[in-house]
């Protein structure tokens, strides 16, 4: 454990992450658990047609989502209440600064985002998903040099649409597309998606520019090209995403054919964070 420490401290350079390494290790076994057995079990026994007569990868996609899901509701309140009590003068150091209590929140995104990228690889569908989960676990664990950590927890938050979207997911396949129920879902969807990922999340990458353009002297090149180009790749998705997201709630409302495909469909695997240029917008 003092080898580990020493090397991810010394050697990575991730000087802050030492004290968060049991969080990690127990974030990455805790979403492998869910995936697993949890996921599994529970829903085999709460929706044997619409889970349990499904094949392997679609059983596969569904035990993603629960995860996804878990990991939502966890990191979201989490990186709120870091948010709302982190330490005075916090945002002058946006680049370099670090709050202890961040530690942990990205110690559990980071441990999701693990087993995200091993998941895409085992089950490999596509090399985006692989490429996907890659760059969120590097970028959340280069927080811990420290770099960003400001921006990586407030990102976390945009994870609050992707509660409402896998919502909507599990209702199409549970056989409740087009109902009352996931159109109240899709009304909080558009509404968190919005305000959330467009309207704060456009104002943070605004802001996130800024920090690099004040460091850029401070910091390698590449930094500044990837995280600056990634930053504005991700906002236009997220513009992409919201007139999707549009778009594919209008089919559910309006077409019946529409609607039945919807049911029976065994969708590909989709990730969903946030915190990353990830399919979140493709409701369908």
């Amino acid at each position: 454990m003092v080898f580990l420490e020493k090397f991810v401290s010394e050697t990575l350079g991730l000087t802050k992450f030492p004290p968060y390494l049991t969080t990690f290790y127990w974030s990455f076994l805790g979403f492998l658990f869910v995936h697993q057995v949890v996921a599994p079990v529970v829903s085999t026994r709460w929706y044997p047609v619409a889970y349990g007569s499904k094949g392997r990868a679609a059983k596969n996609n569904w035990s993603i989502h629960v995860v996804s899901q878990v990991h939502a509701l966890i990191v979201v309140p989490y990186a709120l209440w870091c948010i709302l009590h982190e330490a005075p003068g916090r945002d002058q150091e946006r680049a370099f600064g670090w709050d202890h209590k961040v530690g942990y929140v990205h110690a559990i995104a980071v441990g999701y985002f693990l087993w995200d990228t091993l998941d895409a690889i085992v089950n490999f569908i596509d090399p985006g998903f692989v490429a996907h989960g890659i760059a969120c676990f590097a970028i959340y664990t280069m927080s811990y040099k420290p770099f960003v950590a400001y921006y990586g927890t407030r990102c976390l938050v945009w994870e609050t649409s992707t509660i409402f979207l896998n919502n909507h997911w599990f209702l199409d396949k549970t056989g409740r597309t087009g109902s009352r129920l996931q159109l109240i879902n899709g009304i909080f969807l558009l509404a968190s998606f919005f305000f959330v990922r467009i309207v704060y999340g456009g104002s943070i990458s605004v802001q996130f520019f800024f920090t690099l353009l004040e460091v850029r002297h401070e910091i390698p090149l590449a930094y500044s090209i990837v995280y600056g180009f990634g930053n504005v790749v991700l906002q236009g998705l997220n513009w992409f995403w919201f007139y999707k997201m549009i778009a594919a709630l209008r089919k559910r409302f309006v077409n019946d054919t529409e609607q039945a495909r919807l049911i029976g469909e065994d969708q590909p695997r989709d990730t969903t964070s946030p915190s990353s240029a990830t399919g979140n917008g493709a409701a369908n």
